[in-house]
């Protein structure tokens, strides 16, 4: 509970700031003296003033960041740590704990109570370091009495499911009650996606049960299936969250979830689409703090940085960033945003969909229902007074030819394309019908990237390659060289892999290049030539990890084409 001190300069800080007014406090401090209420909570019942509104002064004026409990995942483990009991008498709730980071985030009243963090620092390693995040008094006796005393992990939600065998009243109870067991669940199984690592979640009905898989590292592993007449429940809730129509299970609809998740926010892309055995939901996870990745910590070699850095200080001209879904070619285009982001320039983008909010850029999503696409985006976005523009993809001749536009009067534009390759970018445009002429002299660059797997390195094991391998990677038959493979143990979930990193071939255009662009001459012609400026190609970027130790051949192999690399 806020002290009478706390809750005395509350009531002139909001009075200060013009949030009530005399008349209004007033009211709440006649009603605190007959009920003894907290005077926040007396505020927020007559009506004077919202919750959030309470947090955001407090988190403006005792210099600690708020948190909205009704969007924030529980860990169990943090749970575990305190009990209810202390959590009542300290008006706290454990949030979630980081054993890596040595982090231990929770909520309070009042973050200046040393007599509860010093209980809480009994409780807890010495080595861990509390964040307290602020939260109204109400919002945490109401959490306190949602998450305690009640199943968190999924094997015992599962275990409290299985006695129920009245589908319709299961069905029923999973909308809005945090003490029914599907609710449960289905925030038990987001938590656990997230703290995995995953990029997406599957739930796939079939015609007997339930499969989820969840997609760690641009792989799909099965993690639970679970009875087919959970899905039903399970379903509405995830619509429910993310703002779908529940009755509507014949067409596809989009949605999307906003929560927090071990002190950060977290952000659920969902999609349903109509199959023979159900509705299927894939959840797209969206983690701001994954997403959005310096440039220098994108994990690329040298050359690639720095020949990408040198792309990026071209003042006009496009950049184009090219691979397969699942690549990772918007976080390196937001990493490039990120790095040129400055109140001295204006960037705009069109995205299908925004993915992750980035601070000074005007961001905008393509909408079929507003007739707002690529090409009439760009066009619009011309009036803007742009000095850089991110094309979420040029998919056809419309947005290529708006896009070039934009580059031929002096704008710089980043955009991606499907091809195999950097070069292959080119012959990929000249088929959406753009002139040699006009792609000569306004690209800048082209980038090309897949995403590998790291090694755990826990279980890595060393091993010496054989002649087809030394082959493959150049080495003598002779040479003295181990390399490493995947095992797999309780640390990576027994993958054998942790991570996963860029592999980039970036080139760089100049004269000779944009001469035989507007020559029309075949792709092996222009790669002969950007191999003589010094241009390395995937597979050689892709054998340097392997060398290294950093990733398997075997899991090179499985997204790049080292044939190439054979002399």
């Amino acid at each position: 509970m806020l002290t009478n001190l706390i809750q005395h300069s509350l009531a002139q800080i909001l009075r200060d700031k013009g949030v009530i007014g005399e008349d209004q406090l007033h009211i709440a401090l006649r009603a605190q003296q007959q009920t003894h209420q907290p005077l926040e909570s007396l505020l927020v019942d007559l009506g004077f003033i919202s919750e959030s509104t309470i947090r955001a002064v407090l988190s403006e004026n005792m210099g600690h960041e708020s948190v909205d409990l009704a969007t924030v995942l529980v860990e169990p483990a943090a749970l575990e740590i305190v009990p209810k009991e202390l959590a009542r008498r300290y008006q706290l709730l454990p949030l979630s704990m980081d054993p890596q980071a040595r982090t231990f985030t929770l909520a309070i009243a009042d973050p200046d109570n040393i007599l509860a963090l010093d209980q809480l620092r009994a409780l807890l390693d010495e080595t861990y370091q509390i964040i307290p995040q602020l939260a109204s008094q109400a919002d945490i006796l109401r959490a306190i009495d949602q998450h305690y005393g009640f199943a968190l992990s999924i094997d015992g939600i599962l275990h409290e499911i299985e006695p129920s065998d009245d589908d319709a009243r299961v069905a029923e109870s999973a909308v809005n009650e945090f003490s029914q067991p599907m609710v449960r669940l289905i925030d038990a199984l987001l938590t656990e996606a997230v703290q995995r690592g995953a990029s997406d979640i599957h739930f796939e009905p079939e015609h007997s049960f339930l499969r989820i898989r969840y997609r760690v590292d641009g792989v799909l592993h099965q993690v639970r299936s679970l009875p087919k007449s959970f899905w039903a429940s399970m379903v509405v809730r995830l619509k429910v969250m993310s703002g779908m129509n529940i009755a509507e299970t014949r067409a596809p609809q989009d949605g999307r979830i906003s929560l927090r998740l071990s002190g950060r926010p977290i952000d659920f892309r969902v999609a349903s689409h109509p199959t023979t055995q159900g509705e299927n939901l894939v959840l797209r996870i969206l983690d701001r703090q994954k997403g959005i990745v310096p440039l220098d910590k994108l994990g690329l070699d040298e050359h690639a940085l720095s020949t990408l850095k040198k792309l990026i200080a071209k003042p006009e001209g496009i950049v184009l960033v090219t691979g397969p879904t699942g690549s990772g070619k918007t976080t390196t285009l937001y990493s490039v945003l990120t790095h040129v982001n400055h109140e001295s320039v204006n960037i705009m983008t069109l995205e299908d969909p925004v993915e992750y909010p980035l601070a000074l850029v005007r961001q905008t999503s393509v909408n079929e229902a507003t007739k707002l696409d690529f090409a009439n985006g760009i066009r619009s976005i011309m009036r803007q007074d742009p000095d850089i523009i991110l094309v979420g993809e040029i998919r056809d001749h419309a947005t290529a030819e708006m896009a070039f536009r934009a580059a031929m009067t002096g704008h710089q534009v980043y955009s991606t394309l499907h091809s195999n390759s950097a070069i292959g970018a080119l012959p990929r445009l000249l088929d959406m019908g753009i002139l040699p002429d006009v792609l000569a002299g306004n690209i800048i660059g082209m980038v090309a990237q897949r995403l590998v797997r790291q090694l755990c390195g826990e279980c890595k094991q060393p091993y010496v390659p054989d002649r087809d391998e030394r082959r493959l990677l150049h080495l003598d038959a002779e040479q003295d060289m181990q390399l490493y493979r995947a095992v797999g143990c309780a640390s990576c979930h027994f993958q054998g892999y942790r991570g996963r990193f860029a592999l980039m071939e970036v080139l760089k255009m100049d004269l000779e290049l944009d001469d035989l662009v507007a020559q029309r001459a075949p792709a092996q012609q222009i790669r002969r030539a950007a191999l003589a400026k010094g241009f390395r190609p995937l597979s050689l970027s892709g054998i340097q990890h392997i060398l290294q130790g950093n990733t398997s051949l075997a899991e090179v192999c499985r997204v790049v084409d080292l044939s190439d690399a054979l002399p």
